[in-house]
């Protein structure tokens, strides 16, 4: 999941687990899972319980963002605080229970009645719709446009952003979407069936246990097929959820208002509270810290934390610290290097960046060790299912660089003089910004030259660092990124980012682009069918150390946010999934 982050994640075991886990209270959401609530403000409070809970309708939420969404189209989104904003207004086949703490990486029902039926073979995943759903203007969702809604997510030319599991599980992943020749695809999937209109069978070519999780994206929150406009899908897509869209100005602001058809037994884990809610675009990231502390602003979308003006401000007042949280906020910052991109084709020239990159600058970059997080030196988290603890490149005992052992890697990939290459980052975020010059003051001093290239996060992942042809053209050796997982394991942490099968035209999260035989047999050796949860969780720590000696991703750190709870909202707490306040639940007082 492109950080956006997710994922505080608790040592639980395989999916089956995590599904059948019993967290607190079996009610719905927003306050469920074993909090008792706090009408008090306190440093972290809202880490572990819902703070200032409430069930007062009325008010208007407001969010600011300072880019723009990838895209409000469910199936076309990829970054966290998408996902994490979605749930107000769609509802996908499964999602994650509403609640902070550890319970809130529960996966449960969402449109389904539960969390799918595998059949003994692994290869057929079976849901059930709840009854009765319908969109805004009183059609009943069925079977049939859940199906419609995962085959759009096939045309990547329309739908660049997105997952693209579905397309590599499923039994037909030819399929061109629905997009070109209609008629002659009229039949869609021939790997999704539709017994009944409350019926939807998923067709796997491969057992795949992690599918629940699949599922739990909103590339499967039903689309009617007659309301879908393509690309334009976006500015008024057919709510689910508690809330629909009013308007939509692209790059400017977005309204919500109540679903006058929704009811909460659709989805527990969602609240329909304030009256409208309002997302402002291209706002200055310095100017939401500001308004969020005088309290014209409700809430920072994004949800990766302050910059470093306000965090100074924050951390040196006790009144503003009250209203303050700094969860382990379940993502990696790090570096893609690019293993098509010369002379970084070379493994030995992508291991002289990562002995000459100084980590504790990148750290400082990202707001030091208590805002930004603990020096990183592996790809999954401490807290994934799966981590093993090891240090390929010194990272943690030479946190300055080894610029001997640089040195000594572009003698071995026939560049003793250094190279020349560029590097890609979001420019309207100023941890990245920092990031990258700090990283090209380090290289520098092995003789490696970086050009820095910022890009607009609304279009990073589709247009620049995502997009293969672009950053093989301008020799994007070099991509800042951060990553959370999927799903709370290994597999949902690493999948997408270095698994062959992952690499795509557009939208493309393994911009390392690994397409490495090890790594991806691995991949298949930890989905067999049968294979118990020890067994599996042995294999991630494989994968893990396998990717890091291919040297295609530099982890930079562990991230830490400090994120500003406006005393404005009801309901706050860190969903621990989405590593930010869970928004589906939010009011205002």
């Amino acid at each position: 999941m492109k950080r956006g982050g997710t994922l505080g994640l608790a040592a639980v075991g395989a999916v089956g687990a995590l599904i059948l886990a019993a967290c607190g209270s079996g009610s719905g959401g927003g306050g469920g899972g074993g909090s008792t609530g706090s009408t008090t403000t306190s440093f972290n409070e809202g880490n572990n319980q819902v703070v200032n809970p409430s069930t007062h309708k009325g008010g208007t939420l407001t969010f600011g963002d300072s880019s723009t969404p990838d895209s409000f189209d469910p199936g076309n989104t990829y970054y966290a605080w998408v996902l994490n904003f979605d749930r107000l207004f769609v509802t996908p086949l499964t999602t994650y229970k509403s609640c902070p703490g550890t319970c809130g990486n529960a996966l449960v029902p969402g449109l389904a009645t539960n969390t799918g039926v595998v059949s003994s073979d692994g290869l057929t995943w079976t849901y059930t719709l709840k009854s009765g759903v319908t969109f805004p203007d009183g059609t009943p969702v069925t079977s049939q446009d859940v199906k419609y809604a995962v085959e759009r997510t096939y045309d990547r030319s329309v739908l660049a952003n997105g997952p693209s599991y579905f397309s590599t599980l499923l039994a037909d992943p030819t399929y061109p979407g629905p997009y070109k020749d209609r008629a002659k695809n009229l039949m869609g999937l021939t790997s999704i069936t539709t017994p009944n209109n409350l019926t939807v069978v998923f067709h796997l070519l491969k057992p795949f246990p992690d599918f629940p999780y699949v599922v739990a994206f909103p590339q499967t929150a039903p689309v009617p097929p007659s309301k879908d406009t393509g690309s334009n899908y976006q500015l008024n897509p057919q709510s689910t959820g508690p809330y629909m869209f009013q308007s939509y100005q692209l790059n400017k602001q977005a309204v919500l208002v109540p679903n006058p058809k929704w009811n909460p037994s659709w989805d527990p884990q969602a609240k329909q509270l304030a009256s409208k809610i309002i997302v402002n675009l291209n706002v200055n990231a310095a100017d939401i810290d500001n308004r969020l502390m005088a309290g014209d602003l409700d809430v920072d979308a994004a949800g990766t934390g302050v910059q470093a003006a306000a965090r100074a401000k924050i951390l040196s007042s006790p009144t503003l610290m009250k209203s303050a949280d700094n969860p382990l906020a379940g993502f990696l910052w790090f570096i893609y290097i690019n293993t098509k991109v010369a002379p970084l084709t070379n493994v030995h020239c992508r291991e002289a960046v990562e002995y000459a990159a100084n980590k504790t600058d990148l750290q400082t970059a990202y707001g030091g060790p208590i805002a930004g997080g603990q020096i990183a030196s592996t790809i999954m988290l401490p807290i994934t299912v799966g981590y093993k603890k090891y240090d390929l490149y010194e990272a943690t005992t030479k946190p300055n660089g080894d610029l001997a052992k640089a040195k000594a890697q572009l003698k071995l990939c026939g560049q003793p003089n250094g190279f020349t290459t560029s590097v890609a980052y979001r420019s309207d975020r100023p941890k990245e910004v920092n990031g990258a010059q700090s990283l090209q003051a380090a290289l520098a001093q092995a003789g490696i030259k970086l050009q820095l290239h910022g890009y607009p996060s609304g279009t990073y992942y589709t247009d620049f660092a995502g997009a293969p042809k672009y950053v093989h053209q301008h020799d994007l050796g070099l991509d800042f990124g951060g990553w959370a997982a999927d799903w709370p394991n290994g597999n949902g942490f690493m999948d997408a980012i270095s698994n062959g099968n992952a690499i795509t035209s557009s939208g493309n999260a393994n911009i390392g682009e690994l397409n490495d035989p090890v790594v991806n047999n691995l991949f298949t050796e930890s989905n067999k069918v049968g294979l118990t949860t020890a067994a599996r969780n042995a294999v991630w720590p494989q994968i893990d150390m396998e990717i890091m000696k291919q040297a295609v991703i530099l982890p930079e750190v562990y991230a830490k946010s400090l994120i500003y709870r406006s005393p404005n909202i009801t309901n706050a707490f860190i969903q621990p999934y989405f590593g930010m306040y869970d928004y589906a639940v939010l009011g205002v007082k």
